[in-house]
């Protein structure tokens, strides 16, 4: 399985197995990585599954949608590498991942 390091504002890191075809955000959820809430269950209709994804890992991550764009706006401290983890599927390509989390998701 890919690993995917999830950092906490804070610095704490979180390195987790997710399987391909798996939701960013469902995995943070199954290993309780905390600051990922996905109150939504990953409709793309809350961004409390916010990220933000280095520019190096932005191609493979595919781009933003406009739901997601738009979603986006109701985030917390959104920058040009903010995405919702809902929207970011696992697969080989990601393999070694790290992607950071706000302070806050609202």
């Amino acid at each position: 399985m890919p690993e995917v390091t999830y950092v906490e504002a804070d610095g704490t890191r979180h390195v987790i197995d997710v399987p391909n075809g798996t939701s960013l955000m469902q995995g943070a959820l199954n290993y309780m990585v905390p600051g990922i809430e996905g109150d939504c269950g990953g409709l793309c209709a809350c961004a409390t599954c916010h990220v933000y994804v280095p520019n190096e890992w932005a191609e493979r991550c595919d781009i933003r949608e406009e739901l997601e764009e738009g979603i986006l706006e109701f985030a917390f401290n959104v920058d040009e590498r903010s995405r919702l983890s809902c929207q970011i599927e696992m697969r080989d390509a990601l393999a070694g991942l790290v992607i950071y989390l706000p302070a806050r998701q609202y």
